[in-house]
Formats: structure tokens, C-alpha cells, sequence
């Protein structure tokens, strides 16, 4: 019997939702429990899978693991999932960070049922997000992840009132929904033209690589509707708005779960129908979006700077980051050599940032829960009180900095050599970028954690156990991925070909 793998990874959740829901809602512990245990359960099979598909990483540049069920076979529609080099990583790391996440919910202390089951809801629209070979579930699965998110953030989101404008969580979860939304509709258009543009009478995202023969005006149409839907989701200036305000209202887990793998959904929609069904597209197009990744990475940093709000400071920094991701895809110039790193790069730029910044998100909500103050000026001296928060989140900052030995490095390192192949200016503009990233996270470390202790602070409890188990998990991943990142590149390189064949 050949077992499910990817189909468990995916249900277990929404299993351990259905479960919870029939649970009275004061069996807290048991709730958690189940929760987590789900969650883990997820992780471990993922890692398992991951683990496979390293195995045999030459077979990546093909779907393994392919599991069918016809569904609507009228429109050619089905139940398909399956792995590649493009997705495998993407599993893991929706494993880490939703297990994190999992863990860091423990502290949730209001309807904790209906919290478990929306979280888990989105968690299995993630996972299908990035296993998913039919298109039509790729969209159902989008749904799945995105809706949840709306209640997530109104329910148990916090206001932001005090220094600057006040973000208030119905209205951040509102325009969150409002723009993931847009951006669906956006991708359920491509989708649509691809189908009736091929005439293939199938949403088989492998049938269609195989077998799509587009004109060039229906490529650019398409093209742009993917770009656009997924762009939105994936915080490209000036359609990111909707992301500070989520990230500053929603609760710690699910700030991990936007910052770590919802802005992913976006990245890997880029890769994988940009790039892999319109290649002439992309390759007419890319190299022009390359410049606003250049503006993503110098906009988001300079926001970021003049934040004192952590939380703010660390959802402007996810902007300026996916500008390196833009920066990377946008390479693919035609007679570049170097197409490759840079298209590797923002791939292993997607996983980089995943884990970095939820270990950023975890450390600054665990913070927060103790200290009732996202004010890094208000922290002051923490690092005397709290030596393990201290120790995390300057590691954490250190990787988004791109310090060598951790993911953060290599991810910059490659997409800068793609881009300097293609147009050494743009990759000269970026440099600034990462001086301005430098600065704000040093500045975070020395204003909430060094100098002299806050007053208001001096009874502050270092990190609890739930949450050193978490920020374990990731800065380990952030380290053995950093320390070996041919453990991700091995997994990426076989399907290269197929995501810059047309700049070549």
C-alpha cells in the first residue's frame, strides 16, 4: 500500500479542526493539545517528505509523489497534488512556521476553540497552496487560506494606539481580506483565460506545462493577471498596504503565519505560473519589474527606520525583503548567465525570510505579552531580565541582515550575482537597501535590549517553555539551512530550467 503522504500532510489539520469543534470549549488543555499535536504531526511528515525528495533530487524537475482523484471530470477537474523542486521546500517550510505558530498559540487565552479551528483551517489551505497540481483547487486552497484570516485578525487582533496614525483591527483585518481577495480574483481570471486559451479543457497544471501553446498577445494577458493577484499577496510596492496594518493588528501566531508562509503563496504563484506558463512573458517582462524590487527593498527599509512599533518595524521589513525576491526573478534577462542564481536566490530568499521573520514575530510577541509595550524605546535593557529573548532575537536580526552562516546570506548573495549579470545597476541601487537593513535592526537590538533597564520592567519573566520550543525550531532551520544551504539548492536546481527557459 503506497501511502498518502502529501493528502496527510494537508488533512491532518482540518481533521484536528473538525475534532475541536465538537469539543466543549472548556476542555482548554485538550483543545491545545490536539492542536499542536496536529500541527506537529504535519511538520514531522513534511520534514519526511522533504527529507524523500532530497533523496532523489534529481527527479525534482517532475511532480513526485502525485496523488489523483477525479472530481469534475466534465471540466476537467481533479484532486491532484503532488511535489517538485519548486514545492518541496515550500512544505517544509509551512511546517516549521505552523508549528511555531501552534506553539505560540498557547498563550491565547480568549475562545480558544474557534481560535484552533480557523488556524488550522488556513494552515491546510497553506499546505495545499503548495501541493496542489490542479488549478482549481489551487484556488479553493487559496480560499481556504486567506478567509480564515479575516476572523483571525478581528477577533483576536489588537489595536495599534499611540504614536502615529491608530490602526484599528477590524479595519487592518477588513483591507487584509479586501486585498487577498483582489488578488484571488486576479489569479481566478489567468486562470480562467489559460483554460480557455489553451483549449485543453483541463485545470492539470502538468498537462498544461506540457502541453500549452500560447501566443504571445495571450501570454502577456495572462501573465499580468498572475503577476498582479499573486503581487498583491506578495507585498510589491504600492499594492503592500494591506500588509503593516495585518501584521501590526494580528495576534503573534498569526503574524508568523503571514509573514512566514501567507506572503510565500505569492512568491511561489510568481515562480510557478508566471514563470513556468508564460515564459515569454516573463522574460519580456521581469527584467522591467526588477526596478520595483529595487524600490521594494530601499521604500520598505526607510519605513522600516523610522519605526519604533516593533511589529510595524518588522512587517516593513518584510516589504523591503520581498523586494530582493522581485529582484532575483527579475534577472531573467535574456543572455544572462547568470539567470540561475538569481531565480535560486529569490527561491531560497522565499524560505529564508519565512523563518527569520517568524522567529522575529515570535521573539517581539513573546516581548510584547510580558512587557504590554511594542515600544522598542519603552523595552529598554531587556537583555538584563531576559537573556533568552535577548539571545533570539538578536540571532534572528543577524539572519535578517543577511550575516554569513545563515539563510539570509546565501538568499542575497545569489539574487545580487543574478543581478548584477543582468543589470549591475539595479543590483548597485539594492546595496543601500541592505545598509538601511542593517540599521534599523541594530537599532532595534540596542533600544530594546541594551542600555538602561526600564523602570517598568525590572519584574519581567524571561521566555516561557512553549515558546523556547518554538523559537528553537526556527533558528535551528535558520542555521542548518545557512550553514548547508545545498540542502536547498539541491532540491531547486533540477527544475531550474523550466522556470528561465525563456530568457534563455
Amino acid at each position: 500500500m503506497i501511502i498518502p503522504w502529501l493528502s496527510l500532510i494537508i488533512w491532518l489539520p482540518t481533521l484536528a479542526a473538525l475534532l475541536i469543534a465538537i469539543t466543549p470549549r472548556h476542555w482548554v488543555r485538550f483543545i491545545q493539545t490536539l492542536a499542536v499535536g496536529a500541527g506537529a504531526a504535519s511538520a514531522v511528515l513534511s520534514l519526511r517528505v522533504f527529507l524523500a525528495g532530497l533523496a532523489n533530487a534529481a527527479e525534482l524537475d517532475k511532480f513526485q509523489m502525485v496523488r489523483a482523484l477525479p472530481w469534475l471530470e466534465s471540466l476537467g477537474i481533479q484532486y491532484k497534488v503532488g511535489v517538485d523542486g519548486l514545492s518541496l521546500s515550500m512544505i517544509l517550510l509551512t511546517g516549521l512556521v505552523s508549528l511555531a505558530a501552534l506553539w505560540m498559540s498557547i498563550s491565547i487565552d480568549k475562545r480558544q476553540k474557534e481560535y484552533f479551528v480557523l488556524c488550522l483551517l488556513a494552515i491546510t489551505g497553506v499546505y495545499g497552496v503548495f501541493a496542489s497540481i490542479d488549478l482549481f483547487f489551487f484556488v479553493i486552497f487559496y480560499e481556504l487560506a486567506s478567509i480564515p484570516m479575516y476572523f483571525l485578525v478581528g477577533i483576536w487582533g489588537s489595536d495599534k494606539i499611540g504614536s502615529g496614525r491608530p490602526i484599528y483591527r477590524e479595519r487592518a483585518a477588513t483591507k487584509l481580506l479586501l486585498y487577498l481577495q483582489l488578488g484571488g480574483g486576479l489569479v481566478l481570471l489567468g486562470i480562467l483565460a489559460l483554460y480557455f486559451a489553451t483549449g485543453a479543457k483541463t485545470f492539470d497544471l502538468e498537462v498544461l506545462m506540457a502541453t500549452a501553446r500560447l501566443s504571445a498577445a495571450h501570454q502577456k494577458v495572462i501573465f499580468l493577471l498572475f503577476f498582479v493577484g499573486f503581487a498583491i499577496e506578495a507585498g510589491l510596492v504600492p499594492l503592500h498596504t494591506w500588509l503593516p496594518e495585518g501584521h501590526s493588528s494580528a495576534p503573534t501566531p498569526l503574524s508568523m503565519l503571514l509573514a512566514g508562509v501567507l506572503l510565500k503563496m505569492g512568491g511561489y504563484g510568481i515562480l510557478r505560473f508566471c514563470l513556468q506558463l508564460t515564459p515569454a512573458a516573463s522574460a519580456h517582462f521581469l527584467p522591467a519589474f526588477a526596478l520595483f524590487g529595487v524600490i521594494n527593498v530601499l521604500y520598505g527599509g526607510l519605513c522600516a527606520l523610522r519605526q519604533s512599533d516593533v511589529k510595524v518595524m518588522i512587517a516593513y521589513s518584510s516589504v523591503s525583503h520581498m523586494g530582493m525576491f522581485y529582484l532575483g526573478i527579475g534577472c531573467c534577462a535574456a543572455g544572462n548567465p547568470y539567470s540561475g542564481y538569481g531565480v535560486l536566490g529569490a527561491q531560497f530568499q522565499l524560505f529564508s525570510h519565512g523563518v527569520i521573520t517568524a522567529l522575529l514575530f515570535a521573539v517581539a510577541g513573546a516581548v510584547y505579552n510580558k512587557t504590554h509595550s511594542r515600544d522598542l524605546r519603552a523595552w529598554g535593557g531587556l537583555g538584563a531580565r531576559a537573556p533568552v529573548y535577548t539571545f533570539f532575537y538578536i540571532m534572528a536580526a543577524m539572519g535578517s541582515l543577511g550575516l554569513p552562516g545563515m539563510t539570509g546570506f546565501w538568499a542575497e548573495f545569489m539574487v545580487l550575482l543574478g543581478t548584477w549579470g543582468s543589470n549591475w545597476v539595479l543590483a548597485v541601487l539594492a546595496v543601500p537597501g541592505l545598509l538601511i537593513t542593517t540599521m534599523f535592526l541594530l537599532r532595534s537590538v540596542q533600544y530594546g535590549f541594551f542600555g538602561p533597564l526600564s523602570p517598568d520592567h525590572v519584574h519581567v519573566k524571561d521566555a516561557d517553555w512553549w515558546e523556547l520550543v518554538a523559537f528553537i525550531m526556527l533558528a535551528t532551520a535558520a542555521l542548518a539551512f545557512g550553514l548547508a544551504p545545498f540542502l536547498l539548492t539541491e532540491t531547486v536546481l533540477p527544475i531550474l530550467p523550466s522556470l528561465i527557459g525563456g530568457a534563455l
